[in-house]
C-alpha cells in the first residue's frame, strides 16, 4: 500500500505575501545622513520610473551593497553639495533595496524630471551585462509596489536615464532589456 503525504504552506507560513512590496532596507537601517536641508515632498502619484546604473563595482550581500550606498550619498552631498543621496531606492545585486529619498521625497536623479518620477538606481555598471534576476525582481516589485500604494500612476512610464539626458545610464545591455519591459 503506498501512502501520500501532502504538506501544505501558506504563502504567509513560508513569509512569503502574494502581491507583497518587497523589504525596504530603510534610512535609519543603512545609516543615512540626515538631509542638509528641508525637503520637497511629493504631490500625489508619479508619472515616471526612472532607471539608473551607479556605474561602479556591484555588490551581492547587505554589507558591501550598504556601504556603497553611503558612498553614494556621500559623493552626492559631500561632492555635488546636494541636500541627500539623488535617488529614489538604489538596489544592490542580491536583491536588496535600500530606501534613498523614499516615495514622497522629490530627488536629484533625472534632471528636469525629478518632481514627476522616481529614480530606481542599480549598484554596478551595466554597459556589457545586466543585473542579477534577483535585482531586476526587486525593482520590479518596487515599481509594482509603489503603483498598488499611489506612489506611482498605474499609466505609468518606464524610461532609462539615457531617454532624459546626454548619458551612458544605464548602461547600453541594461538599456535594450528595459525597453522590452511593460509601460517602456
Amino acid at each position: 500500500m503506498i501512502q501520500h503525504i501532502v504538506v501544505v504552506f501558506t504563502f504567509a507560513q513560508l513569509g512569503l505575501v502574494f502581491g507583497a512590496c518587497p523589504a525596504i532596507i530603510t534610512r535609519a537601517q543603512w545609516g543615512a545622513r540626515q538631509p542638509s536641508s528641508t525637503p520637497t515632498h511629493i504631490n500625489g502619484a508619479v508619472h515616471y520610473s526612472f532607471i539608473h546604473h551607479s556605474a561602479g563595482a556591484e555588490c551581492h550581500d547587505r554589507a558591501t551593497c550598504q556601504a556603497q550606498v553611503k558612498s553614494f550619498q556621500n559623493y552626492h552631498m559631500d561632492t555635488h553639495g546636494w541636500s541627500d543621496i539623488g535617488y529614489s531606492f538604489i538596489i544592490g545585486g542580491d536583491g536588496s533595496v535600500f530606501e534613498g529619498r523614499g516615495w514622497n521625497v522629490v530627488g536629484a536623479h533625472t534632471q528636469g524630471y525629478n518632481s514627476v518620477g522616481h529614480g530606481f538606481c542599480f549598484i554596478g555598471t551595466f554597459t556589457s551585462k545586466v543585473p542579477t534576476a534577483a535585482a531586476q525582481q526587486a525593482v520590479k516589485d518596487l515599481i509594482a509596489c509603489g503603483v498598488s500604494q499611489g506612489h506611482i500612476q498605474a499609466n505609468y512610464v518606464l524610461r532609462g536615464h539615457r531617454d532624459m539626458g546626454t548619458t551612458e545610464c544605464p548602461g547600453t545591455a541594461f538599456y535594450n532589456l528595459i525597453k522590452t519591459w511593460p509601460h517602456y
